[in-house]
């Protein structure tokens, strides 16, 4: 099956900075988080906690950025295509692909070859990222719970309270890193399960050619062969 072509427009520069200052938000809070938990390099407690309370703001605050960007930075509604709306606009389902979702599911769990083509990120992909900026939302906040400097904080002490005392707030929030891993590792799987080009075109900035696709008439209209 042939694929899309994927150009720059699908991920202007700006997202492509959030990601990448998300990953490796990401990737610091999980191992500072770890060892926090098993502290088993003792004289790296100093580093990992200070890591893990830095990253924890950073991964807060680009979450806020990327959210507000998406209402004002425009970026290609479908893959195939150089044509920008404002991304806020790929977000949700859309007309090319809100029926799409049991296509979609049964592609990934290898029980169809071929996936529709059409609209921005296959629907489970949309569900997974929607979810994203809730999650570091519920993080953030449970983070605070247990920081010294804010735990007495009425709001915070109220939630604590609310979940059973710090030993549940640490559960919780120790338990939904575990979440954050298990959703790095379905984002890994989502992007790539056709090809790299995705990858590629994030990390590199580097255009595939492909199926060109009209969004305004849902449907392919030509091949770009000349995008290397």
């Amino acid at each position: 099956m042939a694929h899309l072509a994927h150009y720059k427009e699908a991920h202007p520069l700006p997202f492509v900075i959030t990601h990448w200052i998300n990953l490796v938000a990401m990737v610091v809070l999980i191992l500072s988080g770890f060892l926090i938990h098993f502290p088993f390099l003792p004289y790296l407690m100093g580093i990992a906690r200070g890591a893990h309370l830095l990253f924890g703001f950073v991964l807060f605050i680009n979450c806020i950025v990327r959210v507000v960007m998406a209402f004002f930075v425009k970026s290609a509604p479908t893959a195939g295509t150089r044509q920008q709306v404002t991304d806020i606009k790929t977000w949700m389902p859309q007309k090319d692909n809100r029926h799409q979702a049991g296509a979609w599911i049964t592609y990934y769990l290898f029980l169809k070859k071929d996936h529709p083509l059409g609209a921005k990120l296959g629907v489970p992909q949309k569900i997974s990222y929607l979810l994203i900026p809730i999650l570091i939302v519920i993080m953030f906040w449970t983070g605070l719970c247990l920081w010294g400097v804010t735990m007495n904080v009425p709001v915070f002490a109220a939630t604590t309270n609310l979940v059973g005392g710090l030993m549940s707030m640490r559960i919780i929030h120790y338990f939904m890193m575990y979440v954050f891993i298990c959703f790095m590792f379905i984002h890994i799987y989502l992007a790539n399960v056709e090809g790299f080009e995705p990858t590629k075109l994030m990390f590199l900035r580097k255009e595939h050619g492909g199926l060109v696709y009209d969004p305004d008439l849902h449907n392919i209209v030509g091949e770009d062969h000349d995008v290397h």
